[in-house]
């Protein structure tokens, strides 16, 4: 299980990532949502151990070590970070990246026969920016899973492809729910999609915010001040505090 308590990531003028908790079993898809690129990019590099979070503590599998969390995890398709370089062939990006897996498993990862097992033959020679959205979603998870070690899959905005859910929702729902390798899914969109009731979270969602006083309150507030204004000024002063 992947666990966030208060992760918080510092920036130059305020928080990169505000105070955000989540869980995130295998075999489970949490769709978290946040408004800003910067929020929801911090939050997945943080998530996949990509990125040191400044507070808070982040585990997986009980474990607290960020090399635990890097190994286990992959991080797909982040704007800025790795997602394809739109002069890429399909080809030539299955390459690069199966290249990338650990040596113990790149014996039998060629492009040509993995883009027929994984039936990409029909895209291998467009450009990566030909590719439809749940096209590239399909290839970009599929390269990902190519090593067997991963349990975790963290997807920054895959909504910014495009605003209908149906071109990524199903491919992340049944890569979670597979019963031959469960999945524990993270995907870190812009918003919820209509009628989503499976687990969600907000990025900020541990801010702790000061509550105004109650409207009674401030009415026997009024009335101290009536009877002791030294004494109100200094309950002002605590709940400043």
């Amino acid at each position: 299980m992947l666990s966030a308590q208060q992760l918080q990531i510092d920036g130059r003028r305020g928080d990169l990532l505000p105070p955000t908790s989540l869980e995130a079993r295998r075999g489970e898809l949490l769709l978290v949502s946040g408004n800003g690129q910067d929020q929801r990019t911090a939050l997945a590099l943080a998530l996949s151990g990509r990125m040191k979070p400044s507070k808070g503590l982040l585990s997986w599998d009980n474990s607290a070590k960020t090399k635990k969390v890097r190994s286990a995890s992959a991080l797909v398709d982040s704007p800025g970070v790795n997602e394809p370089e739109q002069h890429l062939s399909v080809r030539d990006l299955v390459t690069e990246d199966l290249s990338l897996i650990p040596r113990r498993y790149r014996g039998a990862l060629l492009s040509t026969p993995w883009l027929k097992v994984n039936r990409f033959e029909d895209i291998a020679g467009l450009w990566i920016e030909q590719l439809p959205a749940d096209r590239r979603l399909e290839l970009l998870t599929a390269l990902a899973l190519a090593d067997p070690a991963l349990d975790l899959l963290v997807l920054d905005s895959p909504d910014r492809h495009s605003a209908d859910p149906a071109d990524w929702l199903p491919r992340l729902e049944q890569l979670a729910y597979d019963a031959g390798r469960p999945l524990a899914v993270v995907a870190v969109v812009s918003a919820l999609p209509d009628h989503w009731d499976g687990p969600a979270a907000v990025i900020g969602n541990s801010v702790t915010h000061t509550a105004p006083a109650e409207p009674e309150e401030r009415t026997d507030l009024l009335e101290m001040a009536q009877e002791d204004p030294e004494e109100v000024t200094e309950t002002l002063q605590r709940t400043a505090k």
